[in-house]
């Protein structure tokens, strides 16, 4: 069955960890609050890859620097937590912000690139497919090497032994997943 990353409420039907969170973002409702910066949720809870400390990686797309900060502060201020900040990466300006949300830290990640072409959702994508085909033991040693410290990326590169920059390497199974 293939799930439809762009739409949350696949979630409902997943692990205890994804009912969790589904019934976070819709009584809190994040998602709506956040419509028009098309959001969707990337990161491990989708994958049933977390460990107890992952957040909800609620990636964005923003054409209004300004609009999208006034609408991240007026929105979350008030959660515990909360701070933004601007960085670039890859090139790339991006406005993250940060807060907990019940039990769930939540980073809200903007970019001017449509929030469906962005590498976490890319890599969302790729990781899905990979899980799928390599089986539970991969899946169960993805998390060993995150409770261990890794990065989500990196323990994927690990296990496939992939050399130089995870990010970057893991996007050469794009093609694979058509």
């Amino acid at each position: 069955m293939n799930i439809n990353f762009e739409d949350i409420s696949y979630l409902q039907y997943g692990t205890i960890r994804q009912q969790q969170a589904f019934r976070v973002l819709t009584a809190h409702q994040i998602m709506q609050k956040l419509n028009k910066f098309q959001p969707i949720l990337a990161g491990t809870i989708p994958l049933n890859i977390d460990i107890p400390e992952s957040d909800l990686d609620i990636i964005c797309c923003w054409r209004n620097e300004e609009d999208f900060i006034n609408t991240l502060i007026k929105t979350f201020e008030k959660t515990a937590q909360f701070e933004w900040h601007k960085t670039t990466i890859r090139n790339e300006l991006s406005i993250i912000c940060n807060f907990m949300l019940e039990d769930f830290p939540v980073e809200v990640f903007g970019q001017t690139i449509e929030s469906n072409k962005q590498m976490a959702y890319r890599h969302l994508l790729i990781e899905n497919q990979l899980l799928k085909e390599k089986g539970e033991s991969f899946r169960k040693e993805i998390i060993r090497l995150k409770e261990t410290g890794l990065k989500t990326e990196p323990a994927f590169a690990t296990l496939l032994n992939l050399q130089g920059d995870p990010y970057t390497e893991l996007l050469k199974f794009e093609k694979q997943i058509t």
